[in-house]
């Protein structure tokens, strides 16, 4: 299959602590949106900040970014930046000591899937939450003001290059939207066989729309295990979410499908419906964290027709609290 005509720009930061230890109070995820988005609001002139703070008045209604003090999260908003965005740490752990590092990826999409943005408006916001201290919402072992950006890394295709290195940024780099597809392989092989579906952030696959809050069990029920269709179905939600710029216009995913292509797409998700899931573990999530569910998942075999799907529903994240980095998976 081709590669969808998506502007994206992934960033990789790596944040070396440089304190004796630090703590994240809340989802990571949530402590780093918090943290950026209310030092760009403050930052930013009036009327850009405007978008920036009206982003954040879920926020202001459950204390602002005093969260990262008080800890009194019961359950996150339906809360993103004003920008299509996916902060996505890498499993790791709550607390880091000195010289320890943490793994998040950026992800800009869309018409904000700009280099100059990233420079002018997100960094600086993570220079300043690096070294700022300031006690009237941070706790003495929270991680603002308290890490050094060690590396950034920007993909390409499967490969990964190099904007900032030991600290230094490289201002004649130029990242484009189009280069995360570049050489990117979506075809897995023949002789490979794919069952397992490991969910690495939490997911909740209600429509992202959703104001209802989820129900929460300790056990999953039934009609909450997703079925590979179910996944699928949550991708094109996804893709007919996001800006697809052709020509100037804002044109869903849908639409710029050929007749071919849609039948084609619909015959897969058919296809999916006869895969059984042979065995699934899940567990619950807290309830201060974004998402319901994570787990692992075995499926019969998949189908090879929807391996590349999956992969691209893997890079975009599926379902609800996408800004958060939920509803995201690897296929083994």
């Amino acid at each position: 299959m081709s590669i969808l005509p998506l502007n994206l720009i992934r960033y990789l930061i790596v944040c070396r602590v440089n304190a004796p230890m630090v703590l994240f109070h809340l989802f990571p995820p949530i402590e780093f949106s918090l943290a950026l988005g209310t030092i760009i609001a403050e930052s930013l002139p009036t009327v850009q900040a405007r978008p920036w703070h009206n982003a954040l008045e879920p926020w202001k209604k459950l204390g602002g970014i005093s969260l990262l003090r008080n800890k009194n999260l019961k359950r996150p908003p339906q809360a993103t930046w004003p920008v299509e965005s996916v902060l996505f740490c890498y499993p790791g752990k709550r607390a880091y000591g000195k010289g320890e590092l943490i793994l998040m990826e950026l992800k800009l999409i869309g018409e904000y899937a700009d280099h100059a943005f990233f420079l002018e408006v997100i960094l600086p916001a993570l220079e300043i939450a690096s070294r700022t201290i300031d006690r009237s919402w941070q706790q003495a072992t929270s991680l603002w003001g308290k890490f050094d950006i060690q590396n950034i890394f920007v993909a390409r295709g499967p490969n990964w290059d190099t904007l900032v290195d030991d600290c230094t940024l490289n201002l004649k780099y130029v990242a484009t939207p189009s280069q995360w597809s570049e050489g990117l392989n979506l075809d897995p092989g023949s002789s490979r066989i794919f069952q397992d579906l490991t969910w690495i952030t939490p997911f909740d696959l209600r429509c992202n729309d959703s104001d209802t809050p989820p129900r929460y069990h300790k056990k999953m029920q039934p009609d909450q295990v997703p079925s590979l269709k179910e996944i699928l179905l949550s991708f094109l939600a996804r893709m007919n979410s996001l800006s697809i710029d052709k020509h100037n216009e804002r044109i869903r995913f849908w639409d710029i499908l050929s007749e071919e292509a849609r039948t084609s797409f619909e015959q897969m998700i058919e296809s999916a419906s006869d895969v059984p899931m042979n065995h699934g573990n899940f567990y619950p999530v807290q309830e201060s964290q974004p998402g319901c569910w994570i787990g692992k998942q075995t499926f019969a075999p998949i189908p090879k027709v929807i391996l590349p799907y999956l992969a691209l529903a893997s890079i975009f994240h599926v379902g609800v609290h996408t800004h958060f980095g939920c509803g995201t998976f690897i296929l083994e």
